[in-house]
């Protein structure tokens, strides 16, 4: 009888594709994972990255504000966030995002 991969097994196999810079086949793996385990934080992100780096900026950006709908704390997403919408074009509205991120991170920009 075959083996049937595990979802740790996918996570895990999707993480050494992300190392490996195979985005697109990290992202279709993650995007299984996502879908068995919605409130999973950490492969939502790696979704996000994976989509970021393999030019989803649409795909990213509704990855990452599904993270910030249920952790509105995650500094990292915010910070991702930011810049895909940066990627996008979209200065204006990633700078809030960017403080943010920064705020949560105690890193708040000096004002001049």
């Amino acid at each position: 009888m075959p083996h049937e991969e595990s979802v740790l097994e996918r996570w895990e196999r999707a993480q050494l594709l992300f190392e490996a810079r195979d985005y697109i086949g990290a992202a279709r793996l993650l995007a299984v994972v996502v879908e068995e385990v919605p409130e999973q934080t950490g492969p939502r992100l790696l979704l996000a990255r994976a989509y970021y780096h393999s030019a989803q900026l649409g795909r990213a950006e509704e990855q990452l504000r599904q993270v910030i709908d249920r952790d509105p704390v995650e500094h990292y997403a915010h910070l991702m966030l930011g810049r895909t919408l940066e990627r996008q074009g979209r200065g204006d509205e990633a700078a809030s995002w960017l403080r943010m991120a920064a705020a949560f991170s105690g890193e708040l920009p000096s004002q001049t």
